[in-house]
């Protein structure tokens, strides 16, 4: 039996279980993927302040983002295609994540639908918004989103037009998997992936199909997704998607202290330092090192969270004390899910909260509210 310590080792075992097209859609980038390893590697130079003699508990990791308790200054982030990791992957994802106490944001492109979610993960989970040419389909998922009782509305800005993933080009990756004979000599090698898919209806984009006139299987989904991420996507229609939400608005994609300030004065409440896992803008540096530009920018006018690259509980302690409220994982958390379903979610929670907890604890903390760049080592991490 494998002993399960660290994310790494729930990546190499969804490696083994998970189908190679949504493995590798999880665990890929765009083209030379720079930025992708960039994400990662660029928290490992930040060094730690250790001190001792001081009082190591009782600890607490307790915070709030957007207002929200939270158990860690973790958010699951929201991931396309989370129910090709392991069937029904929203749902188990989400009760992973309400019952250790931090939010589950689910994406426009999810297998579930917002309603399946709701209904069996319970509400209060956030949504993750795509902006789509058809803004009357924009509108409803607003408003169907509201009915489900999500109690915040993530927009994600930086997908106006897709990034080229080499792997997913080269696997055809497509929901469900289609039968060709590298597909089924695959499949034939993940018994239990397709045990569990066997088991469920639901094998496509939840959320789109049957809510869009035309769209009522893969070949017509495939042809309206590909015409409908809007590049036209501006500032006004985040005015016209606050007024229509009117409750919290996170914006996700922001790496420029530019578009920082843009967000504040668009009134939204927090936003995220985020290159979208580099699955976007090859070339652009990594998340951790864009954070303490922005948040002299803009951190005393509106919440900052970040995403990309955070495969530890260390890389949280890491962006806290460079100034994000809160922090998103997206694969570490898919990878638990892949290798163990639920469990491995809760798993991957477990083990990124405890290193969380030591980890403080060693740089002298107890509480995470008073962590800041004092525990890390002067001129070891990026500045403004």
């Amino acid at each position: 039996m494998t002993v399960i310590t660290c994310i790494e080792d729930l990546r190499q075992l969804a490696r083994r279980r998970v189908p190679r097209m949504f493995y590798d859609y999880a665990d890929s980038g765009a083209w030379t993927e720079s930025t992708y390893r960039a994400n990662q590697e660029d928290f490992q130079p930040i060094r730690l302040r250790q001190r001792v003699a001081v009082p190591m508990e009782p600890r607490s990791t307790r915070t709030t983002m957007v207002g929200q308790p939270v158990a860690m200054p973790v958010a699951l982030a929201p991931t396309g295609l989370t129910g090709m990791q392991h069937a029904d992957g929203e749902i188990l994802a989400a009760r992973a994540a309400q019952r250790f106490g931090v939010p589950f944001t689910l994406s426009t492109m999810s297998i579930c639908s917002i309603e399946d979610v709701a209904e069996h993960a319970g509400p209060g989970f956030w949504f993750q918004l795509y902006v789509m040419r058809d803004r009357d389909f924009v509108a409803r998922l607003i408003d169907r989103a509201k009915a489900a009782g999500c109690s915040a509305l993530v927009l994600t800005l930086d997908l106006q037009i897709l990034g080229q993933r080499h792997k997913d080009l080269k696997n055809g990756l497509s929901a469900p998997p289609k039968p060709t004979l590298a597909n089924l000599l695959n499949l034939a090698t993940k018994p239990r992936w397709c045990w569990h898919m066997l088991r469920t209806p639901r094998r496509q984009f939840g959320n789109i199909v049957g809510h869009v006139k035309g769209v009522d299987d893969i070949s017509s989904l495939s042809a309206w997704t590909q015409q409908q991420f809007d590049p036209t996507l501006s500032w006004r229609d985040v005015e016209w998607i606050k007024n229509r939400w009117g409750g919290k608005l996170i914006l996700k994609g922001i790496m420029d202290p530019e578009d920082a300030r843009l967000a504040v004065q668009s009134g939204a409440d927090a936003i995220v330092v985020s290159n979208h896992g580099g699955r976007q803008l090859d070339g652009a540096e990594s998340t951790i090192r864009a954070l303490p530009r922005i948040v002299a920018a803009v951190g005393g006018q509106i919440e900052i969270h970040m995403d990309s690259g955070i495969r530890s509980g260390q890389d949280v302690l890491k962006a806290r004390a460079l100034g994000a409220r809160g922090t998103y994982i997206g694969r570490a958390f898919l990878w638990g899910l892949g290798a163990l379903g639920e469990a491995g979610v809760t798993k991957a929670l477990e083990i990124l909260h405890k290193e969380l907890e030591l980890t403080m604890a060693f740089t002298g903390h107890t509480d995470i509210e008073t962590v800041d760049r004092s525990v890390l080592i002067p001129g070891t991490f990026p500045t403004a």
